[in-house]
């Protein structure tokens, strides 16, 4: 099939050639295995896939993509509302799940929505070819969004939209199919399915899925291309003796978060090399990256991928320098843009400019020689305060930097004096909020030392390892919290 190029073929196929978990198959398998579903739901509108860590996830998807189905990843933890908004919402008739118990267990019907559950099984075999008259701008995803503004919404990919993507990124990290890629990624994101599956898929390398990603895990995976997010990485540096087992992969590449300064540096230290940043989202999928063959800067999302072109925009709607100080709004061009959200031509309309452009809501800075650094949300990381504009990224970072702190997630409170105050919720031990005040002051500019500091046990997150800022409590509800308005030097 067109979109994964080296799925049939048989050049450099082997018995594991993909493994998920505990389990191993050809890519000869895999194709027969997806064959054997294509033929059962071929003619459906669009397929949930319950979105589990295992073999039967791959089987369903392809075989998804060979029937020419829209696919509807489904995470197998959401909870009965999200399940049946999403079904409903996506239109799925099927609701594909393996067949075997155990970590991918089927799900209980009362979640299914009235869709019918059908069990995938590894062991089928049958031809499938993709159906006549499937073209490259056909559905191939609908991925939904977190929600943080609502339900979540449907994001349609297209096949060539996805084939554009995977194609850039093999050209920006050297990806070929002598590479064994690694992760243990959820498997209904951009990051875990779509480069992570379908990437192995297209370019023709060994895949092998962790199932959970541990630091034991990635290093007896012996790969040389691995994917993380922060928090993998993280836990990695907490962990000498498996980090430095990574120490013979080509490349580690970290996304779907910005990947804190001390993690990078002790990448670095531990494997002798660093790590490879890209940005992404859901509706363009990967846009900007750092190069195999290229610079790897500590906190910048590299350059625009092939295909794809960038420009920042102020809140005039006038373009900002590239002067690696001045924030504006991200906006992205290019092939990799989904099609709209489904059923939504309202949203979709919000969501780009008049002459096509996707706002991405993030605030970012370019330096003069196109290095991108992503700075937060527009709506929760771009603080105003005192007059000036600050990310709430490089307070992160720069807290992250402290020896005591482990997390650290900043925003900004109504002040009546300055609009903002810059507020830091951190996971720190043995050091006081005067402290940290003083240290941030010290590291960046003085106006962008956080005026309150909220010790915490732990910061909300994703399955994706990314702070929830919204489900951080307001700052008179956390007993402790202090004012340092005092504090002077504004």
């Amino acid at each position: 099939m067109e979109l994964l190029a080296a799925l049939g073929s048989s050049e450099g196929d082997a018995p594991d050639a993909v493994r998920v978990d505990d389990r191993t198959m050809s890519r000869e398998q895999l194709l027969g295995a997806a064959g054997a579903v294509a033929r059962r739901i071929a003619g459906t509108p669009a397929v949930a896939v319950h979105a589990a860590p295992v073999a039967e996830t791959l089987v369903a998807v392809v075989g998804g993509l060979l029937a020419g189905v829209p696919v509807v990843p489904l995470p197998p933890d959401s909870g009965p509302a999200e399940r049946d908004h999403i079904l409903r919402d996506s239109g799925a008739r099927l609701l594909l799940a393996p067949a075997r118990h155990g970590r991918g267990a089927l799900p209980p019907p009362a979640a299914a929505g009235g869709c019918e559950t059908v069990p995938v099984r590894v062991d089928e075999r049958a031809d499938a070819a993709p159906p006549a008259g499937l073209r490259p701008e056909s559905g191939a995803l609908i991925l939904y969004t977190s929600g943080t503004t609502g339900a979540p919404k449907g994001v349609l990919l297209s096949r060539r939209a996805i084939a554009a993507d995977l194609d850039a990124l093999a050209e920006a990290w050297a990806w070929t199919a002598e590479d064994t890629l690694v992760h243990g990624l959820p498997l209904f994101h951009v990051h875990g399915l779509v480069l992570g599956v379908l990437g192995a898929l297209r370019v023709g390398s060994r895949l092998v899925h962790t199932g959970r990603p541990t630091p034991a895990a990635y290093a007896a995976a012996a790969g040389s291309l691995y994917f993380g997010v922060p928090t993998v990485w993280s836990r990695v540096v907490q962990d000498p003796s498996a980090a430095k087992e990574l120490a013979a992969a080509r490349l580690l590449v970290s996304g779907s978060a910005p990947l804190p300064a001390p993690v990078f540096k002790g990448l670095e230290t531990l494997t002798k090399q660093r790590p490879v940043e890209r940005y992404g989202m859901t509706e363009t999928l990967i846009t900007v990256s750092t190069r195999a063959h290229g610079e790897r800067r500590a906190g910048s999302v590299g350059l625009p991928v092939a295909g794809v072109s960038t420009r920042l925009v102020g809140e005039d709607g006038e373009p900002v320098p590239y002067d690696g100080v001045t924030i504006g709004e991200l906006q992205i061009g290019g092939e990799t843009l989904f099609d709209g959200y489904l059923g939504r031509s309202q949203a979709t309309a919000e969501a780009l400019t008049a002459d096509g452009w996707f706002r991405t809501g993030d605030m970012a800075v370019i330096e003069p020689d196109g290095m991108h650094r992503i700075v937060g949300r527009a709506s929760t990381d771009l603080i105003k305060s005192g007059g000036y504009r600050i990310g709430a990224g490089e307070v992160e970072n720069a807290l992250l930097a402290h020896p005591a702190v482990r997390e650290a997630a900043v925003v900004g409170a109504p002040h009546p004096d300055l609009g903002q105050q810059i507020v830091a919720y951190v996971v720190a031990d043995g050091v006081s909020e005067g402290a940290l005040i003083d240290f941030v002051a010290g590291y960046l500019s003085v106006h962008k030392r956080p005026r309150v500091v909220c010790f915490m046990d732990a910061l909300p997150r994703n399955a994706m390892g990314k702070p929830q800022k919204k489900l951080l409590p307001p700052v008179p509800e956390l007993p402790g919290c202090m004012d340092s308005c005092k504090v002077e030097g504004r």
